[in-house]
């Protein structure tokens, strides 16, 4: 080869290796990044009592775990996870709940309060039937039943 070529071709690989070098940094850096943001203290808190769990079973200069054993340390330890998510879960309902009554009190208070006009509908010509729940005016028939009714087919008018 000549050596102009050879030079042409060390120069293309620090070109490719610098590259390289300004995109292992930028994903260190994202991967730096997301670490300290998933270390969130109920992250922090778990990890800890699984540590020291785990310090506690495996008893130094004692029997090392066998069969059974390892086992119950794993129940143990997805019990506690298990507990953790659930709580984790409990809050994050607890916040949409909240949010989603937040949002129901903004749109009632956007909603314009104006009264409607009732509709009048004509009377029907058939007798009306002696028991009172048998009286239903038109607009309680066109309303929509509740959400109780509608899931077990009973009305409560």
């Amino acid at each position: 080869m000549k050596f102009e070529a050879l030079r042409h071709r060390v120069k293309r690989a620090e070109k490719v290796v610098s590259v390289r070098v300004d995109e292992t940094q930028c994903s260190w850096f994202t991967l730096s990044q997301a670490w300290r943001e998933g270390w969130t203290p109920l992250r922090i808190i778990s990890v800890g009592l699984a540590g020291g769990f785990l310090a506690g079973k495996l008893e130094p200069g004692g029997a090392r775990f066998h069969g059974a054993r390892w086992l119950q340390m794993i129940g143990s330890v997805s019990n506690l996870l298990a507990s953790a998510q659930a709580a984790v879960a409990s809050m994050q309902a607890s916040d949409a709940a909240e949010t989603a009554e937040q949002a129901a009190d903004k749109v009632d208070e956007a909603v314009d309060p104006t009264p409607v006009a009732p509709v009048r509908t004509p009377q029907p010509t058939v007798a009306p039937v002696a028991t009172p729940r048998a009286q239903v005016t038109a607009t309680q028939e066109a309303a929509q039943p509740l959400p109780a009714e509608a899931a077990t087919d009973l009305s409560e008018r």
